[in-house]
């Protein structure tokens, strides 16, 4: 029996919908509603490819060198992404994670894995995530815990893409409820932030057009009636998809290059990523949870396509 990439494959089904979480980095591999793709995934034969789907633990998006000072160290990180010369996307998106628990009907599930001390990262913490398919669409709740005898920095970021099926990317329409990007330098690390131009002022519903985002959103409006936040990738032949994020997720990434026409390895698709920070959090500070020996951090993001309301 030959192994996958991805390792160990756990689908969910309920209804309509059917997701599989995979032991290669806990990640959402698919997630479908009547056998049509919501999420743009990979096959079960493929190495996961532009974070699909990953698990962005114990930070997202970059650090600049790999460098920062916590707790009176200074430590480095292996440079993930080498062409920018930053470390990228947290350590435990290439883990080995454990079916923990799972539903006996399987709608639900939790993965966990432990991340130990490592050159550039000295906490020890135990990290979770609950997938749950809802009516309205997919739930997914995350949770660390400090179970060492240091200190850590932390962040959290989710990677899922919206999937577009035939609909143009410049056809698709956004809705970004922020009213703040950050701006960034050549190594895609942050200088700062200002109010959104209006090139990428998406808070009213409008097609993508020629622009192109690699950006991130801060100051979103939550009107959910849980406090949260949502992003809406529209104008799909298959309907409206959005992507929320809860009170603990005040960062939006949108990332649009997986998205085009022709040229994209896979599925196309655009990422909406929940973040408890931005990039380069651990020497910014900016959203930055530092949890104590024995502290607990949790967040809920989630994907609710109009096809089930």
């Amino acid at each position: 029996m030959t192994t996958s990439p991805s390792g160990e494959q756990w689908t969910l089904r309920d209804g309509r919908q059917e997701a599989t979480i995979v032991e290669v980095g806990g990640g959402l591999r698919t997630y479908r509603v009547d056998g049509t793709d919501v999420v743009a995934g990979y096959g079960d034969d493929e190495v996961c490819r532009a974070g699909r789907g990953q698990v962005l633990m114990p930070w997202p998006n970059r650090i600049r060198d790999g460098k920062y000072t916590f707790d009176g160290s200074d430590l480095q990180l292996g440079l993930s992404e080498p062409l920018l010369h930053n470390a990228s996307h947290g350590l435990v998106r290439w883990a080995t994670w454990q079916l923990h628990w799972h539903a006996d009907d399987w709608s639900a599930l939790t993965v966990r894995t432990r991340l130990h001390p490592q050159p550039g990262w000295d906490a020890t913490l135990d990290l979770s995530v609950n997938y749950v398919l809802e009516p309205r669409g997919l739930v997914v709740s995350v949770h660390a815990s400090n179970v060492g005898a240091r200190s850590a920095p932390f962040g959290f970021g989710a990677h899922p893409y919206i999937a577009l099926g035939d609909t143009p990317l410049a056809d698709v329409e956004l809705t970004i409820p922020a009213a703040v990007e950050v701006l960034v330098d050549e190594q895609l690390v942050p200088t700062g932030t200002a109010a959104v131009r209006p090139e990428v002022d998406f808070r009213t519903r409008r097609p993508l057009g020629a622009t192109a985002l690699d950006t991130a959103f801060t100051e979103l409006t939550r009107t959910r009636a849980d406090g949260g936040w949502e992003v809406v990738v529209g104008g799909l032949e298959t309907g409206d998809v959005g992507v929320w994020g809860n009170e603990a997720l005040d960062w939006a990434q949108v990332f649009t290059a997986k998205g085009k026409d022709t040229g994209v390895d896979g599925v196309r698709g655009i990422a909406v990523e929940p973040m408890s920070c931005p990039a380069n959090a651990f020497n910014t500070g900016d959203g930055l949870v530092v949890l104590a020996p024995g502290d607990s951090w949790s967040a809920r993001w989630g994907i609710e396509p109009a096809a089930l309301s």
